[in-house]
């Protein structure tokens, strides 16, 4: 089967309004430059990108790194070839609810809060879901706290909202929408849930990069383009969003972008390590069979190129 049409080239991406594909959906110049027709598929999680890449219909996607880790280790031939965002989980609940400064940043006392409760998350295997899971284990609360998985992160704001759950862990999104249909306040910020946490990297089908890397090369020189308007001219970035996302305003994109601004392209070191962590906590709780390698998950040939200044996390 071959993989890559002349004609179109498939990139996934997720409903999170501060990935560059909503600003690079827009451009002209990146079809252009391509000189290849781009198909953007919309996916509800990461899991479900990494079973369209093992099925071949994709050759580029937008997502977190745990599904993609799991991915790897099960045989999924895909690498990361750029980073995009890191710190991307916060925890949101209820008005009643003490957030980590009015508990002096004991975060073991902030999910303690939520014993014989319900916490939403994202589906299963997805960062959002791996980083609670990692908490509620260490803190010894797996048993005390009902993990509920949803396969749209809206669902979880609206089940707050109706008293299903108490809280949701989320991208920067999911607390701007939850303020919004209900008084819901940030009770963990990302910067303090996990520190370098690489909330979403740009991902490459194994063939795509054989057969094609200087596509590759074309489309991370526009995702680096992109990224520095999300960091440096929000409010533009913001209207391009808007734009592309028709069911949000450019105020609402903008509140998204500023709770967790930190976007780049680098595989920095940080990012790497950050990632090389969720390894051995993927296998830890059973998500993984095998301890993944760097090499294994990463390459770093295009990134290097295109960004070879410093990160800008």
């Amino acid at each position: 089967m071959i993989l890559i049409k002349k004609d179109k080239l498939n990139i996934g991406h997720l409903s999170t309004a501060y990935h560059t594909n909503y600003v690079l959906m827009e451009s002209e110049e990146l079809t252009s430059d391509l000189n290849i027709d781009i198909n953007w598929i919309l996916f509800g999680t990461g899991p479900a990108m990494v079973k369209a890449f093992k099925e071949e219909k994709l050759e580029i996607g937008y997502m977190g790194l745990p599904p993609a880790i799991i991915g790897i280790d099960q045989g999924v031939p895909i690498k990361c070839v750029a980073g995009g965002h890191v710190e991307g989980t916060i925890l949101t609940a209820k008005k009643e609810y003490k957030t980590q400064k009015q508990l002096d940043n004991n975060l073991k006392k902030v999910f303690s809060q939520f014993i014989g409760k319900a916490i939403g998350v994202p589906s299963k295997g997805s960062i959002h879901d791996v980083i609670l899971n990692y908490y509620l284990e260490k803190y010894n609360l797996l048993d005390e706290i009902n993990v509920k998985n949803y396969g749209q992160a809206e669902f979880i704001a609206k089940e707050m909202r109706e008293g299903i759950l108490e809280a949701g862990v989320g991208t920067p999104a999911l607390a701007v929408f939850a303020s919004t249909i209900l008084e819901s306040y940030l009770i963990i910020e990302a910067k303090d849930l996990w520190s370098d946490n690489p909330s979403y990297g740009i991902f490459a089908h194994n063939k795509l990069v054989q057969t094609e890397p200087e596509l590759v090369l074309k489309f991370l020189y526009h995702h680096k383009y992109a990224s520095s308007l999300l960091r440096d001219s929000p409010l533009l970035a913001a209207e391009k969003i808007a734009k592309i996302f028709d069911i949000i305003d450019k105020n609402y994109a903008e509140a998204v972008l500023k709770i967790s601004p930190k976007y780049c392209i680098s595989l920095s070191e940080g990012y790497v390590k950050a990632t090389m962590k969720f390894v051995n906590v993927l296998h830890k709780l059973g998500y993984t069979k095998q301890k993944l390698k760097s090499k294994d998950i990463f390459d770093f040939r295009f990134v290097n190129k295109v960004h070879p200044e410093m990160a800008h996390y």
